[in-house]
């Protein structure tokens, strides 16, 4: 399973309601018309994102998808049909993005909340073996789901855990703790 998630702020004079609104909005429509391998989104809004040197409230769009051949369908059928209009209405308020992909390594990507997400890369000279056996015992006592960056695409860290209770982070590994609020969630229930 692959992740597109796009990260986006939106401009001053548009007040955040408004814009979580029409951004909530959105993405209920494209799940009523999703596209074949699309899955669900989750919408997450932070108080920060670092790596995009912002220390204001951003919004990551984690648009779960099969594969890779589902992302030309997702980019296809996001701004057109149906989706069309409420995709021009927040990209009208959109003042910057960046985007990125991620595999999902381990865990239930139909987790109903996720209130926190830890970033962090593998520490330099340690093996990927070495790395997944340290995160290996995290598979079985968090219940959340590990990311992994796909091709260096976009900026941030590598990884990504996101969860929805707290948890205690090998030593080993420097992270970053961001507490993140879900405001939408589209899967099917």
């Amino acid at each position: 399973m692959l992740a597109y998630v796009f990260c986006h702020w939106h401009v001053p004079d548009i007040e955040a309601a408004t814009y979580q609104h029409d951004l909530i909005a959105y993405h209920r429509t494209l799940a009523m018309h999703k596209p074949s391998g699309f899955h669900h989104t989750r919408v997450l809004q932070t108080e920060q994102a670092s790596w995009l040197q912002r220390n204001e409230v951003t919004y990551e769009d984690w648009h779960l998808v099969e594969n890779s051949a589902a992302l030309d369908l997702l980019n296809e059928r996001a701004v057109s049909g149906p989706c069309q209009e409420p995709h021009r209405q927040i990209a009208r308020w959109t003042q910057g993005s960046a985007g990125g992909l991620y595999q999902l390594v381990w865990g239930n990507p139909d987790l109903s909340i996720v209130r926190f997400a830890y970033r962090f890369d593998k520490p330099v000279g340690m093996t990927y073996g070495t790395f997944y056996e340290i995160l290996q015992p995290l598979s079985q006592e968090v219940k959340g789901m590990l990311w992994g960056r796909q091709m260096n695409l976009g900026p941030g860290p590598e990884f990504c855990i996101q969860t929805s209770e707290p948890f205690i982070f090998p030593e080993t590994l420097p992270m970053l703790s961001i507490p993140v609020k879900q405001i939408c969630f589209t899967i099917d229930r």
